[in-house]
């Protein structure tokens, strides 16, 4: 009976100070920003599909998403995780080959919606458009060709991906708000609401450690500038510092408050990154230049044990899974 009463109360219990304002202050509204970016570039490629015309909303679009990305739960899982907008890591080269085959074979089929999204993952989301838009190969098209109606499927598919989590959030942040609730299965205890948050701030930090910093800077005998996320469109440094922005927010709004030393840590490596000059990363190559990506490493390296603590003492909860995290 006393378990029993224990277990009743540890559901009712109210959920963690930080989560309603991380949903209401971060989670809710930087999708919306998002959806809204996102539309604007399916507009404009439906109004001139061509590379240089699209470049600007391209960006802004793929601003939204890195501001959303680390959120690897809920609604993103059911679109197929972030690789559905983001196929990256790309060791094999998979987006090239792929859309190699496509624009040689111009099957008009394959940029309807539906035949468009029967493609694979590897020509759908930001790289592929990316390809498209900078990579010389692939740029040179012109207005009413296969290569335009391809590009405006590939906008048009992220705009209705984008719609989809501006659109499915509303329930997820329900489930999160209620859980313990009677009825909520997602999340049964008000911890496990809080556990996914945390988990999801803690491998946003890795994930810009692990693929946007280490797979550039290789190894000193052997970097690998074209290794960096979105250099084609001078966009490394800049997802770099969007991410670690978002995840500021993100960090501060969960901890309610309670994260000095993180909040230090986070000024401390944006303003770090903020003096370089390097938009693709290329000075991995470099030693000097080097030095100064690397430092960034020691920074997140130590943001992430500090956030780790902070916020994780004050949500009381420990690092979990994450679809960041990758195989």
């Amino acid at each position: 009976m006393r378990s029993l009463l224990a277990f009743t109360f540890l559901l009712a219990a109210p959920l963690h100070a930080g989560v309603p304002e991380a949903i209401e202050g971060h989670i809710l509204p930087r999708h919306a920003a998002f959806a809204e970016a996102a539309t604007a570039l399916d507009r404009a490629a439906q109004a001139d599909c061509t590379a240089e015309a699209l470049k600007p909303a391209y960006n802004a679009a793929f601003d939204g998403w890195i501001g959303v990305q680390h959120l690897a739960l809920g609604p993103l899982q059911e679109i197929g995780g972030p690789l559905a907008l983001q196929f990256w890591p790309d060791a094999k080269g998979f987006t090239a080959r792929q859309l190699s085959m496509l624009t040689g074979a111009a099957d008009p089929s394959t940029t309807t919606p539906d035949g468009f999204a029967a493609q694979s993952v590897a020509v759908q989301g930001f790289m592929a458009l990316e390809r498209m838009l900078y990579d010389e190969a692939f740029s040179d098209y012109a207005a009413g060709s296969y290569s335009c109606a391809l590009v405006q499927a590939i906008a048009h598919d992220i705009a209705s991906k984008a719609g989809a989590l501006n659109e499915g959030w509303p329930a997820s942040a329900q489930a999160l708000r209620t859980a313990g609730e009677a009825g909520n299965a997602t999340y049964l205890a008000p911890s496990e609401a809080a556990q996914a948050l945390f988990t999801a701030l803690i491998a946003g930090i890795e994930y810009n450690d692990d693929a946007r910093l280490a797979r550039p800077l290789g190894s000193f005998e052997r970097p690998r500038p074209t290794r960096a996320e979105a250099w084609r469109s001078d966009r490394s440094q800049r997802n770099l510092a969007l991410s670690l922005s978002a995840l500021e927010e993100f960090a501060r709004l969960l901890a309610d408050g309670h994260a000095s030393e993180s909040q230090a840590l986070f000024d401390d490596a944006e303003a770090w990154l903020a003096d370089l000059d390097e938009p693709r990363f290329e000075g991995v190559a470099e030693p000097t230049a080097r030095m100064g990506i690397e430092s960034l490493t020691s920074y997140l390296g130590l943001l992430k044990e500090t956030a780790a603590a902070e916020v994780g003492d004050h949500l009381n909860v420990g690092q979990g899974f994450n679809a960041l995290d990758g195989d």
